[in-house]
């Protein structure tokens, strides 16, 4: 998911998305622990729209909506 999709999210959205991209690298983990993990490389590209999320959600805190 590209940055500019998520700044376009209100803090709702972003919330019940860094919810849904937990619980999916919960899931991708698991199933890489029991060695049944198709693509081990989508790990990595939620684990770095988690941390977009995170990113937008800070800019959001400090700068408010109008960031």
């Amino acid at each position: 998911m590209k940055a500019n999709e998520l700044k376009k999210l209100s803090a709702a959205e972003l919330d019940a998305k860094l919810l849904e991209l937990k619980d999916e690298l919960f899931k991708l983990r698991f199933q890489q622990a029991i060695n049944q993990l198709d693509n081990p490389m989508r790990i990595k590209a939620v684990k770095k729209d988690i941390a977009r999320i995170k990113t937008i959600q800070r800019d959001l805190e400090l700068h408010g909506e109008d960031a």
